[in-house]
């Protein structure tokens, strides 16, 4: 088996072919029949007495404990609003159900908004996808639920965790903390899967037009690349895989590139067919390993 060395190289040179080759070429629809049913079953048991949000609707705050704002999910077509603790118990319910149905190949999301709204079928095909992610978490939270998927045998994790926590004024070192003690925990709970540690994204900066834009004002490029450096400390310290998604959605000013985005934080349809390329060529990479 490779290192996570020899699969970090083969990580950037994945990364510099896609920067070369259009992401619609490499699209494939894939949809999985078994959670996409679990989970619109949940919903439907959940969210009985909650109305539809508007699409742009999102979660942000400062304490998972006390999360008022509700968070939104596309499925089919149709959003719900669900508060934090109804987030963790469909997810739980979702992982309870894949560990108990054997699903092969199950390939866990982990994050905040930016990952909860990836369309499912846009993911790379041949794998279980579970989207694990909450809108509006931040490192703290996603570490201390982390626990759900305990019963699950995932083949890899891929985590984009940090964005929320600089929105909310929090400092770099307690994400990058976070990021250390999740990887640990994991590599700990699920000794055989590989972890994948990605980059956290650029923002649009002044050309932003999400209700949050004073905020991601108050966070500098400088700022974001500073975290990401860090990150990469952590991959290397811990042993485990680097995805530098950044340089594929930076401009030359250091912020979200335009036409990748709704608002400047959040991804298009574009911005997820880059991200989707690079999930692509990056399992493709370790199955010529």
């Amino acid at each position: 088996m490779a290192s996570p060395q020899q699969r970090n190289r083969r990580l950037t040179d994945v990364l510099h072919r896609l920067q070369e080759i259009p992401p619609w070429a490499l699209l494939s629809i894939v949809l999985n029949g078994l959670l996409f049913i679990t989970v619109l079953v949940l919903l439907r048991q959940l969210t009985r007495t909650v109305e539809p949000v508007l699409p742009s609707a999102n979660a942000f705050a400062t304490d998972q404990q006390a999360v008022a704002t509700p968070s939104s999910v596309a499925i089919i077509g149709e959003r719900y609003t669900l508060d934090y603790q109804q987030w963790v118990a469909l997810l739980q319910a979702e992982a309870e159900a894949a560990a108990l149905a054997k699903l092969p190949r199950q390939t866990v999301l982990l994050g905040d908004s930016l990952t909860l709204w990836f369309p499912s079928n846009m993911l790379p095909g041949h794998r279980t996808w579970l989207n694990q992610a909450i809108s509006g978490e931040n490192s703290s939270g996603l570490l201390n639920r982390l626990y759900l998927l305990d019963q699950n045998n995932p083949e890899a994790f891929f985590i984009m965790i940090g964005i929320n926590d600089l929105v909310w004024g929090g400092s770099a070192d307690n994400l990058v903390f976070n990021v250390r003690a999740t990887v640990e925990y994991l590599q700990a709970a699920h000794p055989q899967s590989r972890i994948v540690v990605q980059s956290i994204l650029p923002h649009g900066g002044a050309a932003a037009t999400w209700e949050g834009r004073d905020r991601l004002l108050a966070i500098s490029p400088e700022q974001i690349a500073a975290v990401n450096d860090q990150l990469k400390q952590v991959v290397a310290e811990t042993d485990i895989e680097y995805l530098d998604l950044y340089p594929l959605f930076v401009n030359g000013d250091g912020y979200l590139r335009p036409d990748l985005t709704t608002d400047g934080l959040h991804l298009n349809q574009t911005g997820y067919l880059v991200w989707r390329s690079a999930l692509a060529l990056v399992n493709e990479a370790e199955n010529q390993l």
